[in-house]
């Protein structure tokens, strides 16, 4: 029939993904490991967070299938319509909010993020928690940590000096559970000074909040010095997945 769809190319083309993904994979995987080798810490000690943005709902069932459960998105609408369309597998993955939340967005964020690590400011997890709470759901959340020399309108973070104030309330606060810290090194800039500012912010957060003590950092291009500085997972998007796609 004209306009039918030719299951073997289809196949032949999943394949091919498929393909490009696990190489992709594990082509981050083996850098992870030589940066903890280098680092004299333990293989395993650095989880990997496949950041999935602008990328099909496809690419997650793939990944997912190789083995990679922790997916990472920055945008509620594309989020939410990628958890439903995934609603067999949905359940068994953890999914990050690595993006700016909107206070008004935090509800719906709430309904499907397992993990928001962008958290700066206390109304945001207020926010957060009535959500969880509506939702019946527990959800980890890090506070973003603002690693710029100088405030920025296009990333968030609360400044280290006032982390210690914000993990004390977001402690308390019901349906959340404090995790640790997220920061983003600046570019341009000097990565290591970046992430050694935001080690030290971790370990007295560590020492204020039992169990505190996830460092997510690190993307692509700065991995190696992110896992130098103790870094306990990192955010990886195109070293993975290639060039940046249209959501389709």
């Amino acid at each position: 029939m004209d306009g039918a769809p030719n299951i073997e190319s289809v196949r032949d083309v999943d394949s091919v993904r498929e393909e490009e993904i696990a190489a992709g994979l594990a082509a981050v995987h083996e850098r992870i490991d030589r940066a903890c080798a280098a680092a004299g810490r333990p293989a395993g000690s650095v989880r990997l967070v496949v950041v999935t943005k602008t990328f099909p709902s496809t690419d997650v069932r793939i990944l997912h299938a190789l083995g990679c459960s922790d997916i990472a998105e920055n945008k509620d609408q594309e989020a939410r319509q990628k958890v439903v369309e995934l609603s067999d597998i949905a359940p068994s993955m953890r999914w990050h909010m690595i993006g700016q939340v909107q206070r008004n967005k935090a509800r719906a964020v709430a309904s499907w993020a397992d993990v928001v690590e962008s958290v700066d400011r206390l109304a945001l997890a207020e926010a957060l928690s009535a959500g969880a709470v509506a939702a019946n759901r527990m959800i980890e959340v890090l506070l973003q940590v603002s690693l710029d020399p100088e405030p920025t309108d296009t990333r968030g973070g609360v400044w280290p000096i006032d982390v210690p104030a914000l993990a004390a309330s977001v402690a308390t606060l019901p349906g959340l559970v404090l995790r640790g810290v997220m920061g983003i090194a600046p570019h341009p800039g000097d990565p290591d000074t970046a992430f050694e500012m935001l080690a030290s912010v971790a370990r007295r957060l560590s020492e204020q909040v039992s169990g505190a003590d996830v460092i997510s950092a690190g993307m692509s291009e700065d991995l190696e010095h992110a896992i130098r500085h103790g870094a306990t997972q990192v955010r990886v998007g195109g070293a993975v997945l290639g060039k940046r796609a249209l959501v389709r």
